[in-house]
């Protein structure tokens, strides 16, 4: 869902740190519960939140969530990343960072609820279990 500067407001503050603190915990849960399984097929699962910045509505702002796949060595195999708040200026359409007279702020802020995500990265855990077994390869 974007969101113009003149939008942004402490309700939309608190709808952003609500939603990270969320993801946060729901990649914790994840992670308690789907390592052990991953650590069975040799593999290591990582999540993670990560956020760029501190004020969510200044340009170059950005918060997301991931979960990683990576083989015992460390190497990553995969990555799935879920923005959640996304700050940047624009020009004319085009992103930019400097402040350009007739540049604008806006923001990007996921639109997808809690379960929704959770479902979505169930999904693709359960899906690189399946396709990445030895015994169905």
């Amino acid at each position: 869902m974007k969101v113009h500067q003149k939008d942004f407001s402490e309700a939309l503050l608190s709808t952003i740190i609500t939603t990270e603190t969320a993801m946060k915990r729901l990649i914790e849960r994840l992670l308690v519960k789907n390592k052990p399984v991953f650590a069975e097929k040799k593999l290591d699962l990582h999540g993670e939140f990560y956020k760029e910045r501190n004020d969510p509505f200044l340009p170059d702002y950005s918060s997301s969530v991931s979960i990683g796949v990576s083989e015992e060595n460390g190497e990553l195999i995969d990555l799935h990343t879920i923005k959640i708040w996304e700050c940047h200026r624009s020009f004319l359409g085009m992103t930019t960072s400097k402040k350009i007279p007739g540049s604008t702020i806006s923001g990007e802020l996921l639109d997808e609820s809690v379960e929704d995500v959770e479902s979505e990265l169930v999904e693709y855990m359960s899906d690189f279990l399946e396709n990445n077994d030895p015994v169905h390869s």
